[in-house]
């Protein structure tokens, strides 16, 4: 599973610089709603909403989340959905701007009236809304970001995460280095930002206050990581830890190929998905470069063959259009699934008060490798992570996988949650 192969140059396709933008300040509160009055519910629909780039500079990478959370749920409506309820999803393209997102929230609570904001993508963009929607007492469900700001039950009680944050990731990752090589100088590169903070810790966690060997940030307004690279290089490193998203993955490791270098990855789930990378890198180098990559992961495998991941692959197959089938797929089928039994758990004649109940209750499963993380004093759903790598390219788990609690970093045995028929909850 070495990665050292002798390309003289790489072709990265499509790599991308996010803009960063400052947040705004958070839009006027709209009166509170009466959870009474089921707003979003019907007698036949629960309607939610999402905000995601759809265009933009991000939508390569996360634009197919969405897409496969619209199959799922055009799935389980044609099994009578939950309850008896069919599920719509309005999912409003906010192209990875703060401002917009604040915007398409907006219009998803004060014109759509949507039951709750589920699965809302971006650390910079959410955050943007996060006030807002807790202002408002709008469910903010199922966050895709890692941050840790998600996980403030006293500060923020109607929002939950879904990744497990970085923090976590970060703790992870290095555990794997430090176990599995031994003496090896571990480095790391990741965003100007909380993302790149906290994998920070995680990893300082694992290996103490001075185990990184050595540390390069970047700004996702500039796709020229050279120096950084460079830097890294010079400082011996033989293992690099990646706080970035797909797009800057790629970068990552196509410019150190053309400066002829091959270190090994390790990196956040974030920016570890086996077929976008090679849609970035290129079919022709991808699959050599990518060789023995490893990442950080929660869910079943794409590249395995556990019975979500068949299921997925069918729903897909028949509800989404023929999109190729990847670990941004069954991730917004997880967390559309995920959805689905909170709001089967929350009864008959949901409020919104009774689905954060539900969650809050520490009884749901989801479908990860672990068991999910929520209760009373808990908004965090995965609290540890197991290690994949890429052979021959397929990309699955390695046996070792992490957990973190407190200051804690430990290995644990994985707990892949057991198939419910069909992926339809209450079946």
């Amino acid at each position: 599973m070495s990665q050292h192969h002798p390309i003289r140059a790489v072709a990265i396709v499509g790599v991308f610089a996010v803009i960063a933008l400052a947040g705004c300040s958070s839009p006027a509160a709209v009166s509170s709603t009466d959870d009474a009055t089921a707003t979003g519910v019907t007698d036949d629909t629960v309607t939610i909403g999402a905000h995601t780039p759809l265009t933009g500079p991000a939508a390569a990478g996360y634009s197919s989340i969405s897409a496969a959370a619209s199959a799922y749920f055009a799935y389980l409506n044609e099994q009578g959905g939950v309850h008896g309820r069919s599920i719509e999803y309005i999912v409003k393209d906010d192209g990875y701007n703060p401002a917009t997102t604040q915007t398409v929230v907006r219009e998803l609570v004060q014109e759509d009236e949507v039951f709750a904001i589920v699965n809302g993508l971006g650390t910079p963009t959410h955050t943007a809304v996060l006030d807002y929607l807790n202002q408002n007492k709008v469910p903010d469900l199922f966050v895709a970001s890692g941050s840790t700001t998600w996980n403030q039950p006293e500060t923020y009680p109607y929002t939950f995460g879904f990744n497990a944050d970085y923090v976590v990731e970060g703790a992870a990752l290095a555990a794997y280095a430090d176990e599995a090589f031994a003496g090896a100088k571990v480095c790391l590169l990741g965003q100007d930002d909380d993302f790149g903070d906290e994998m920070i810790e995680g990893a300082e966690l694992a290996l103490g206050a001075d185990g990184l060997t050595h540390v390069e940030r970047y700004a996702v307004s500039n796709q020229d990581v050279t120096a950084q690279i460079g830097a890294l290089k010079a400082a011996g490193c033989e293992i690099n830890i990646l706080g970035t998203i797909n797009g800057f993955t790629a970068l990552a490791v196509g410019t150190a190929a053309q400066l002829g270098w091959f270190p090994k990855w390790f990196s956040s789930s974030s920016g570890a998905d086996y077929p976008t990378l090679v849609g970035y890198l290129g079919e022709d180098v991808g699959p050599k470069l990518l060789q023995g990559f490893v990442g950080a992961n929660y869910l079943p495998a794409a590249g395995g063959d556990s019975e979500w991941v068949a299921t997925f692959r069918e729903i897909n197959d028949e509800y989404n259009n023929g999109a190729p089938f990847d670990g941004n797929t069954v991730y917004g089928m997880s967390v559309a699934y995920l959805f689905a039994e909170a709001l089967e758990a929350a009864g008959e004649n949901p409020t919104r008060e009774a689905l954060l109940e539900a969650i809050s209750a520490g009884e749901l499963a989801g479908n990860g490798i672990l068991p999910l993380a929520f209760g009373a004093d808990s908004h965090a759903a995965y609290r540890g992570v197991g290690i994949t790598a890429v052979d021959q390219g397929v990309q699955d788990y390695v046996g070792a996988t992490f957990a973190v609690d407190g200051d804690e970093v430990t290995a644990v045995e994985p707990e892949p949650v057991a198939f419910v028929t069909g992926a339809v909850p209450g079946s």
